[in-house]
Order: C-alpha cells, then sequence, then structure tokens
C-alpha cells in the first residue's frame, strides 16, 4: 500500500489521465498525492535560460490538477514545482528526496523516431526509479 503518491502534471491530456489514475490511487489507500509541475529548463548558446511554464502558468497547471484530484477521490493533496533541464531526471530526485513510494506519468502517442531523438519521460521514470510506477494511458 502507498503511502505517498507522486503525479507528475503538465496541464495535457495524458497528464489529466495520469491524475485521475494517481487520484483514484490515493483516495481508496489513504495516501498524499503530491501533484508535480517540472518547469524545463532550456538553455540556448548566448540566451538567457527559458523556462516552458513559467510561474503563472505552474500555478495554473497545478489548481486544474488539484479540481480534477478532488473530483476523482483524492483528499492529501499536495502541489508542489521544479525547475530543471531534465524533466525525467527532477521527478525522480523529488520523490526520492521525500520519500514517495509510487510515481504515476502519463504517456502521449510518440512515434519510435520522435522517442529516440526526444526520449520518453514515463519510459525513462519507468527504467530509473526507486519505486514503483504507473503509466496512464
Amino acid at each position: 500500500m502507498s503511502k505517498r503518491i507522486l503525479c507528475a502534471v503538465d496541464g495535457s491530456e495524458p497528464s489529466n489521465r495520469a491524475v485521475a489514475e494517481a487520484a483514484e490511487m490515493a483516495g481508496a489507500e489513504g495516501a498524499e498525492l503530491i501533484l508535480l509541475v517540472v518547469d524545463q529548463v532550456l538553455l540556448e548558446p548566448r540566451m538567457a535560460p527559458v523556462h516552458t511554464f513559467g510561474e503563472n502558468r505552474i500555478k495554473e497547471t497545478l489548481s486544474e490538477a488539484e479540481a480534477k484530484a478532488k473530483k476523482a477521490g483524492a483528499k492529501n493533496i499536495v502541489k508542489a514545482s521544479v525547475a530543471s533541464r531534465d524533466v525525467g531526471r527532477a521527478v525522480l530526485n523529488y520523490a526520492e528526496e521525500h520519500g514517495v513510494d509510487h510515481l504515476v506519468v502519463g504517456t502521449g502517442e510518440k512515434s519510435a523516431g520522435t522517442r529516440l531523438i526526444v526520449g520518453s519521460v514515463s519510459h525513462d521514470l519507468v527504467v530509473r526509479a526507486h519505486c514503483s510506477v504507473t503509466v496512464a494511458r
């Protein structure tokens, strides 16, 4: 039984499915549900770092995810955000530092070529996580 479930959120449809799955699990198990946004930082030569979310979008994304999670049955919800160049590593670091025992993440439909070039956060988490991982489709 999980005591602390982390759900990575970004406002996308796969993320919304993950929130519903994680909230249902948290509600059934009486677990804490952590909703985490990773504000990916893009570094370009000779330019200032670019954040993919920014403060306002982070707040909106977390508020929307919290409303969905409450509707799906979660009661003990924590909202958090971190900034990082590597989304998968940021989720794993947060999970390890905060004693998370279950990760939930959504996945979209990517072609093999896209996964090869860009990568897949969900695949990265499944391969590298210290705890159980649920991939919501």
